[in-house]
This record gives structure tokens, sequence and C-alpha cells, in this order.
């Protein structure tokens, strides 16, 4: 004899209203890890660069900080050169070719922000961008370098 059919059928929607909730608590703690950054970093004068807002960003790019004593990090986690390497790669692998922004302080010396950019070239990444600020923070520098902080 054949199945004996319900006139109506019951589709219990309690584990797709988990699953809902799962992905929205993945992308709120993925999009707070992303927009972390090391607040230490004091970004170079750069009045005559090309302004983005947050929102002109591509959805793509990757973000590396460089703080002045040369610590690499992307979020909070501290990572070495090598490391980055790994991430680009992998990165590059999955969505292909994306820029890479380097937030590096003013005063970070120009080998620590070569050992980045050599990681980031040695993964096969070519598009690399530096953040500054669009306005002239010199003479506040002076001022505090003098007041010894």
């Amino acid at each position: 004899m054949g199945k004996k059919t319900q006139e109506n059928p019951v589709l219990d929607m309690t584990p797709m209203i988990d699953v809902v909730f799962e992905l929205i608590i993945f992308f709120v703690v993925t999009l707070t890890e992303a927009q972390k950054k090391d607040e230490t970093i004091e970004l170079e004068d750069g009045q005559h660069g090309i302004v983005l807002t947050p929102d002109e960003l591509p959805p793509t790019h990757m973000q590396i900080d460089l703080n002045a004593k040369g610590r690499i990090s992307m979020g909070d986690r501290t990572l070495t050169p090598e490391e980055i390497q790994r991430r680009v790669a992998e990165r590059k692998k999955k969505i292909g070719e994306f820029p890479i922004l380097i937030r590096a302080d003013f005063a970070t010396q120009h080998k620590d922000v070569a050992k980045v950019m050599n990681a980031c070239t040695a993964a096969g990444i070519w598009k690399l961008s530096f953040m500054a600020v669009g306005e002239d923070k010199t003479h506040e520098r002076k001022r505090l370098k003098r007041a010894g902080r």
C-alpha cells in the first residue's frame, strides 16, 4: 500500500531560525574583528592624496597596521611578515587580486614598512596603498616632541 499523504503538511521552522541566528552572530563577530585597528598609530600627513571614506573602500581590501616600534598587526593580533605573506596568499587564492592598505605610523622606519611590502608582493599582491590623514599635524607633533611626549 502507498503512503498516506497529509492534507496540511507542517514545516518545522525551528532549525532554520537557529541557522539564521548563528549567521547573524558570525557576521557581527567577524565585522567587529575586521574593524579593530591599532589606536597608537599616528598617520602621516597626506593632504595631496586621494580622499576615501570608509564607504568608498573596496569591500575586498585588506588593512595592515604598522606602529612606530615596528609591530605588524591586523585587527588586534600581532603578526610576523611570514604570517602576513601566508594570509595574503590564502586570500589571493580564494578571491583573486585585491588591494592592501598599509596604516603605518609616521615614525615607522622604512625597513619595517619594507618587510610588510615584501611579504605582500611575495604573495603576489602588487596593489599596495598607504593611509594618511588629510590635515597637517606637523605643528602639533613638534609641540608634543618639545613637551617630551
